[in-house]
């Protein structure tokens, strides 16, 4: 067996899976129990989280446990914890998959509230998942953690300045605590699924010309064609939780475009430069020779 074999054996992984009752974060957790992972998958509705266990369960799952948590509140991230440890045993792996779109439409139409309540859900959420599993990662001897980026986070996304600010700052969240809590082996990575088709995409074709002509276009044409599908991302995804991706920690990766498949094979060249991160361009990245 080579390296680069996508067998991904996720066997004497105990995960947790936010936002794991539906689209991609349940894309995600059929995937790593396929892969023989222990799995929880957690979010704020009873009722989605029921259905998702039920669905799981009929396809033949076991190994497998359903919380209502939300992200926002440390007290529901903690007792989800807790519950994994006391029927899986420690938590190995976290994929943190819920987020929200929030506000659509120009900065000056945007209800202000309503923005800082999806910023809050989608950064302060990432920000609080990622603090309270490290500290459970800290006293396991380790562990792995994929944070969900999305649209916006590499380049502008008019009309969209709530999610786009949020996902951007999860970026650089990655980044930044893959470098503090690299002493205590925990290795964190963020991932960008591309254009899957979930409940989201139906807030834009609601939102009609407050998305913008060009986006609300490129919507109706990916709806057409399909999307993304989702398991693109949740393979990225089990594959950064597993014993494959060891060494690989502090990066962005976008799942349908950058070949991590290959990422096991080029350890150097990830360790050693700022290929797959966030960075300002300067001239002379452009070939210019003032400043």
């Amino acid at each position: 067996m080579t390296r680069t074999d996508f067998s991904m054996d996720l066997k004497n992984k105990n995960i947790l899976i936010t936002g794991g009752s539906m689209g991609i974060g349940l894309a995600t957790a059929r995937i790593c129990l396929q892969r023989g992972g222990k799995v929880a998958i957690c979010a704020r509705n009873q009722n989605d989280i029921d259905k998702a266990v039920a669905t799981l369960q009929q396809e033949g799952h076991r190994d497998l446990l359903g919380l209502r948590a939300d992200v926002t509140k440390e007290n529901e991230i903690n007792h989800a914890l807790d519950q994994i440890a006391s029927h899986f045993g420690p938590l190995t792996s976290l994929i943190h998959a819920a987020g929200v779109y929030g506000t659509i439409g120009p900065i000056t139409q945007v209800n202000p509230d309503e923005w800082f309540e999806a910023v809050k859900i989608n950064l302060f959420g990432s920000f609080l998942v990622a603090r309270q599993s490290c500290l459970h990662f800290q006293k396991n001897g380790g562990g792995r953690l994929v944070l969900f980026s999305g649209g916006g986070a590499a380049s502008p996304f008019p009309n969209y300045t709530s999610y786009a600010c949020s996902k951007t700052a999860i970026a650089r969240l990655a980044e930044t605590i893959a470098q503090e809590m690299a002493p205590f082996q925990i290795e964190v990575n963020c991932l960008g699924p591309g254009f899957v088709l979930t409940r989201l995409h139906q807030q834009t074709l609601a939102a009609q010309e407050l998305a913008g002509k060009e986006f609300l276009e490129k919507t109706k044409g990916e709806i057409a064609k399909g999307g993304v599908p989702a398991e693109v991302g949740a393979s990225a995804a089990a594959f950064l939780i597993s014993d494959n991706a060891k060494g690989i920690t502090g990066k962005f990766i976008a799942a349908p475009y950058d070949n991590w498949k290959s990422f096991p094979e080029r350890l150097d060249e990830l360790k050693k430069n700022d290929i797959f991160t966030l960075r300002r361009i300067v001239p002379k990245d452009r070939g210019m020779d003032w400043q």
